[in-house]
């Protein structure tokens, strides 16, 4: 696999040099970590400061979540690998305005024991910290298990209803009750096509035939739930659909937020082909699309495949997800997409 790097373990630390020259408006770094990104005018006082991270390679995220209506800081570990504490505390103490932090991030046991560290280590300093662990990929545990599962590509839709409710300067309370809310309303089922590979080795993540697909895998590599002969755009997210539909059940009358993810070698245009079907499929059951999003938001180096996020609005939930935000990789306004 052909890369365009340099040293292959500067390739983070060269990224976020390039992305924080790239996008002032958005964002800095901070001079005590190179790890550490903040939102430009974080620390706004009165504000529930929204803290998140993990390891580099899901490019736009977790960097590219921060913005206006999103996240203030992020924290950045190694590829697929999680930060250690000490940025996350340097990020935590710069976007803190006062009204306390709130530490978002998907369910993986690095991170968990990472942010646990620095939050308490924050507390030391009189910072209130609180967490919410986003679990939403239906393919890596069963729902009696549900608090166990992977945070995948759905956790894009929790960010954007939490960084709603902290860019209004909701209390700390209220922000961690929409983040808990939306987080338990959001589901996820991927399929992966083809491996990435990682730059330190040259390696490929894993190994797929050429006319396989794995349904499930996760975006690290992690085993899936079918391997099998890959399927046609329409039976494929059929399956999808019928696994996420089941877990969460999608009845008439719903309404919904739709997130079709590219893993990152996957066209916009058979991104678009996979949102077609689900729109059908949603359509025959009588669920009602409120907003729809296409495109990259959690990747997995140059991994083909996709997934397929659906959270299940109620009014405040689709309130928050039509809040304008704006970060250097994504732009809503209040009456669409810009």
């Amino acid at each position: 696999m052909k890369k365009l790097i340099n040293e292959p373990h500067a390739v983070v630390d060269e990224m976020l040099e390039g992305y924080a020259s790239a996008f002032p408006r958005h964002v800095r770094m901070l001079p005590s970590h190179k790890r550490s990104i903040v939102r430009t005018g974080a620390g706004r006082p009165g504000k529930v400061g929204i803290v998140t991270g993990g390891g580099a390679g899901h490019e736009p995220a977790f960097m590219g979540l921060i913005g206006r209506g999103m996240a203030d800081g992020v924290a950045v570990g190694n590829v697929f690998a999680s930060p250690p504490p000490d940025p996350i505390l340097e990020v935590t103490r710069a976007v803190h305005g006062g009204a306390g932090i709130l530490y978002l991030y998907t369910n993986y046991a690095g991170d968990c024991m990472n942010f646990d560290m620095a939050a308490e280590l924050a507390g030391l300093e009189g910072i209130r910290v609180e967490t919410v662990r986003i679990a939403d990929d239906v393919a890596s545990m069963p729902a009696a298990q549900a608090e166990r599962r992977r945070g995948i590509a759905g956790s894009f839709l929790v960010y954007k209803a939490a960084g709603a409710a902290a860019d209004l300067n909701l209390p700390l309370e209220e922000v961690v009750r929409v983040a808990n809310h939306a987080k338990d309303r959001v589901r996820t089922m991927g399929v992966a096509l083809s491996p990435c590979y990682m730059p330190q080795t040259g390696q490929p993540s894993f190994v797929l035939g050429a006319q396989e697909m794995e349904i499930g895998l996760g975006i690290h590599g992690e085993p899936g739930m079918l391997r099998g002969d890959l399927g046609t755009a329409d039976e494929v997210s059929g399956i999808l659909f019928d696994h996420i539909a089941e877990d969460m059940l999608l009845t008439a009358g719903d309404r919904v937020a739709v997130l079709v993810n590219g893993m990152g070698a996957t066209p916009l245009m058979q991104l678009c082909i996979v949102y077609r079907h689900i729109a059908k499929l949603l359509s025959e059951r009588g669920v009602e699309i409120h907003r729809s999003y296409v495109g990259e938001y959690v990747t997995s180096l140059e991994m083909g495949g996709c997934s397929v996020s659906i959270m299940k609005l109620d009014d405040e939930l689709a309130r928050l997800i039509d809040h304008p935000a704006e970060t250097a990789f994504f732009a809503q306004v209040q009456e669409g997409l810009a």
